[in-house]
């Protein structure tokens, strides 16, 4: 069924004058609505990718009183918590394992770090 209408529109791709036969239709031409839908779907993955980040770096960043007890209650640590308790980074703590600086005991694929030996390292180092 084809409509006697000529709706004067602004392409949403390339923002040109064209008149439009529908009131649904939003670009001038098939390449510019393939390539307003391409455009849409990567500023989507942006925006999600975006927010992905953003909860990651809220959720890292926040360690609670609570967290840091248990962290000097235990007896044996992980790399993180270890980072943690000592206050540095745990790729520096990683760094000085794997350059024999400090011994740990991997279980599985993760470091484990005993408290007094910890301890006793930051202790020499000062």
């Amino acid at each position: 069924m084809s409509s006697n209408m000529n709706i004067l529109k602004n392409c949403a791709y390339c923002r040109i004058e064209f008149f439009a036969k529908k009131t649904t239709t939003k670009t001038c031409s098939d390449n510019c609505a393939k390539r307003l839908y391409k455009q849409n779907q990567r500023n989507q993955k942006i925006q999600h990718t975006e927010t992905i980040a953003e909860i990651q770096r809220n959720n890292s960043t926040l360690i609670t009183e609570a967290d840091i007890k248990v962290i000097q209650c235990k007896e044996h640590l992980t790399l993180k918590e270890a980072a943690i308790l000592i206050n540095i980074s745990a790729l520096t703590l990683r760094r000085w394992v794997l350059a024999g600086k400090l011994n740990s005991v991997k279980v599985g694929k993760k470091h484990m770090f005993n408290r007094s030996i910890l301890s006793a390292f930051i202790d020499s180092q000062i």
